[in-house]
C-alpha cells in the first residue's frame, strides 16, 4: 500500500490531532496538540503525518538546529504510531522512511533523538536501527541517541 510522509497543514491538521498513543505510553511523548503548538512557536520544527494510503497512522516532528560550534544537528524530535495501528510493523517501517527522508532532506551525517530511560520499547526500536546513546542528557532529562547516517543496517537481533 502507498505510504508517505506529509507535512501538517490546515487540510490535515484535524486528522493529526486525532492521533494518540496508548495509555501505557503516556508521559513518554507530548500530544500532537502540544507538538503543533511548539512547532508554531519555533519554526525550526517541522511536524509531519505518517500516512498509509489516505489514513494518518502516525506522527513525527523533526528539525535542524545549529550548535554553538556551528555544527547543525538534525533531530527526529517526536515519533509515534497511533495506538490503533501499533503492532503491525509500522513503527519499523516509518522509522526507516524517516531516516531516509531526513538524510535526503538535510544531507546530514548524523540523526539525533532523545528518549526517557524507562521507555524500553522505543529504545529497543531505535537500537535496531543503529541509534546509540552518546552520553548526553537533554533539557527534559531524556537520554540522547545518535545514528551515524549511512549505517542503515537494521538489526533484528538487538
Amino acid at each position: 500500500m502507498f505510504s508517505e510522509i506529509r507535512k501538517v497543514t490546515n487540510l490535515n491538521k484535524e486528522e493529526i490531532l486525532s492521533l494518540h498513543i496508548a495509555d501505557e505510553q503516556e508521559g513518554f511523548i507530548e500530544t500532537t496538540l502540544q507538538c503543533l503548538k511548539e512547532a508554531k512557536n519555533d519554526r525550526r520544527f517541522v511536524p509531519v503525518g505518517l500516512y498509509k494510503g489516505d489514513i494518518a497512522v502516525g506522527f513525527a516532528m523533526y528539525g535542524a538546529f545549529k550548535q554553538d560550534q556551528g555544527e547543525q544537528r538534525v533531530w527526529l524530535d517526536r515519533y509515534f504510531i497511533d495506538e490503533r495501528y501499533q503492532h503491525r510493523g509500522l513503527g519499523k517501517y516509518f522509522l526507516q522512511q524517516l531516516i531516509c527522508y531526513l538524510q535526503a532532506t538535510f544531507h546530514c551525517n548524523r540523526i539525533y533523538l532523545s528518549v526517557f530511560d524507562d521507555n524500553e520499547v522505543a529504545i529497543q526500536l531505535y537500537k535496531k536501527f543503529g541509534f546509540v546513546f552518546n552520553g548526553e542528557i537533554d533539557e527534559n532529562g531524556e537520554m540522547v541517541m545518535v545514528k551515524e547516517v549511512g549505517n542503515d543496517d537494521y538489526n533484528e537481533s538487538d
